[in-house]
């Protein structure tokens, strides 16, 4: 299994991205798929969830009404559009899969949001 991030930088406050993370080594269009962060001196949260033909999302309560996770199965890739962001969003964010009983992790893609 593989998840490769990308699409992470800096941005100033009020500012948009978007991530995509690639999937491969396993079967991507028939898991549900995550986005995380973890922010300087704390724990990884769950920023976004997509399940695995995009019928239905849930999102972490900050970050609800800004960011969209959407994905595209024909190129196993899954994206986070990250709209109106704050400084309190800076972190590297990881996307990630539930295979087999295993949890499998991206090297992440920092984000940073200053002026």
């Amino acid at each position: 299994v593989q998840l490769v991030e990308s699409g992470g930088g800096l941005v100033q406050p009020g500012g948009s991205l978007r991530l995509s993370c690639a999937g491969s080594g396993f079967p991507f269009s028939s898991y549900a798929m995550s986005w995380y962060r973890q922010a300087p001196g704390k724990g990884r949260a769950l920023v976004a969830r997509i399940t695995s033909a995009g019928g239905s999302t849930n999102y972490g309560e900050s970050v609800k009404g800004r960011f969209t996770i959407s994905r595209d199965n024909a190129k196993n890739t899954v994206y986070l559009q990250m709209n109106s962001l704050k400084p309190d969003d800076t972190a590297v964010y990881y996307c990630n899969v539930e295979y087999l009983r295993r949890s499998y992790w991206g090297q992440g893609t920092q984000v940073t949001v200053s002026s």
